[in-house]
């Protein structure tokens, strides 16, 4: 199947799965243009309705990224997404236990990139630690757009 939904998990959605969204978002619109994607983000403990933190606007700004009308928002339900990325094994095992029916759509960003590390939070933390959070994910996100490339090329 074509991937054409992608949800960005993590805790309160404020941090991490709002930055790789939208990093994921920016490289597959500058290396698939004729492909859409719909890509968001969720936390599997968001309250809903926060902003992005100042660190996770500000290091997504460096790179050309607006996350200022981000807005967090719980994961509620699993279905319509293709592709289901958290940010550590606990996000997806919590997710595969609680969707069961979704479970081979839920994989860590990391495994599904060709890694088996999880990233770390850094809500709470000083600038540089949200800096090479930011650097994390970027070097992920190749490795994930060539998978959903090739995955979705092969599907029928």
């Amino acid at each position: 199947m074509r991937v054409q939904r992608v949800l960005l998990v993590c805790s309160g959605n404020t941090c991490r799965s709002p930055m790789a969204a939208a990093l994921l978002r920016d490289l597959w619109q500058r290396e698939q243009p004729g492909w859409e994607l719909t890509v968001e983000s969720a936390g599997t403990g968001a309250l809903p309705g926060l902003p992005a933190t100042d660190h996770a606007v500000a290091v997504m700004q460096e790179r050309g990224i607006d996350l200022s009308g981000h807005r967090s928002r719980p994961v509620l339900r699993l279905d319509g997404y293709d592709l289901v990325l958290t940010m550590t094994r606990a996000h997806r095992d919590a997710l595969r236990s609680r969707f069961p029916e979704a479970a081979g759509r839920v994989f860590t960003l990391g495994e599904y990139a060709g890694e088996d590390a999880d990233l770390p939070d850094p809500f709470g933390g000083p600038l540089e630690q949200y800096q090479r959070t930011a650097a994390r994910l970027e070097a992920l996100m190749p490795s994930v757009v060539a998978r959903i490339r090739t995955e979705g090329s092969n599907a029928g």
